[in-house]
C-alpha cells in the first residue's frame, strides 16, 4: 500500500470511529431492561425519536418537549395537553400512563406517537419497565 492509500485509510478508520462512538451515546437501546435508567435509557428514545423537528422540541406546540433536560418534567405527574385528565407518566403505572396509550395507539383523542410511525417493541418495553419502576430521574 502507498503512503496516500495509507493515509486515506487512516482517515476513513478515524470517520467510522467516530461517527460509531457518537452514535453509541444517543442512540435508543436495542435490549429490553428490566430497571433502565432515564438519563441513560429512556432520553435516548425520546430524542432519536420525539424530540425532533416540528414535533416534541423546544418549539413544540402543546406544552410537550422532550428535549434533553426538559422531558422529566414534563412527564412525569403531568397533565396531558390534550386529555388534561390523563397524567402523561404515572409512576408505578405504566398502564395507567398516557404516554403508553400514545405509544401502543390505544389514545380516543390525537394521533399514535410518535407521529407517522411508531417505536420499536424494546424501546416502548423499556419506557414501561422505567415506569413499572418508579418513572425515577436517573
Amino acid at each position: 500500500m502507498n503512503k496516500r492509500a495509507t493515509i486515506w485509510a487512516g482517515i476513513a478508520l478515524i470517520l467510522v470511529v467516530g461517527t460509531v462512538c457518537k452514535k453509541t451515546g444517543t442512540t435508543p437501546s436495542d435490549t429490553a431492561k428490566d430497571d433502565p435508567s432515564f438519563g441513560g435509557d429512556i432520553q435516548a428514545v425520546f430524542s432519536a425519536s420525539c424530540a425532533v423537528s416540528s414535533c416534541h422540541n423546544a418549539a413544540a406546540s402543546g406544552g410537550l418537549n422532550l428535549s434533553s433536560g426538559q422531558a422529566y418534567n414534563n412527564l412525569v405527574n403531568a397533565p396531558s395537553s390534550g386529555e388534561p385528565t390523563k397524567i402523561r407518566v404515572i409512576p408505578n403505572d405504566a398502564t395507567g400512563s398516557y404516554i403508553v396509550v400514545k405509544l401502543e395507539g390505544r389514545q380516543i383523542v390525537g394521533s399514535r406517537m410518535p407521529l407517522g410511525g411508531s417505536l420499536s417493541g424494546t424501546s416502548i418495553q423499556n419506557i414501561k419497565n422505567w415506569i413499572n419502576k418508579g418513572a425515577k430521574n436517573n
